[in-house]
C-alpha cells in the first residue's frame, strides 16, 4: 500500500485506518496502519485489540505495524482495566515528564 497522505487530508475525518485479518497459519492475528495528517500525524501505530477482542473472542494479539518501518507488536487488552497494553522491542528516542 502507497498511502498519499495529500488526498487521505481531504477527508472529512479525523483519521483513516486500513486494517486486515492475518491469513489463515501466520504468527499474526492482524497488520494495520493509521494516517492522521490533519493532525500532524502521517502515519501512527494503533491497536485494534477492544473491537478485535469480542470478534476473535481473545485478549492477547499479535500484530504487524505495516508502515514504511514496520514492527511486531505484542498487544494485551485488559478489560478489567480498561487497558491496552503494547509489549516489543523499542529504542527511547526522548524522555521527559507531564504535570497534571
Amino acid at each position: 500500500m502507497q498511502p498519499r497522505t495529500d488526498e487521505i487530508s481531504k477527508c472529512p475525518c479525523q483519521g483513516l485506518m486500513v486494517t486486515a485479518a492475518a491469513s489463515a497459519g501466520s504468527q499474526y492475528d492482524f497488520c494495520s496502519r493509521y494516517f492522521a495528517p490533519n493532525f500532524g500525524i502521517n502515519e501512527c501505530a494503533l491497536c485494534l485489540s477492544t473491537l478485535l477482542s469480542t470478534k476473535m473472542n481473545k485478549c492477547d494479539f499479535l500484530a504487524y505495524q505495516a508502515s514504511g518501518r514496520g514492527g511486531t507488536l505484542n498487544v494485551h487488552l485488559d478489560k478489567e482495566k480498561q487497558r491496552v497494553l503494547l509489549r516489543g522491542k523499542a529504542i527511547t528516542v526522548m524522555e521527559g515528564c507531564v504535570l497534571v
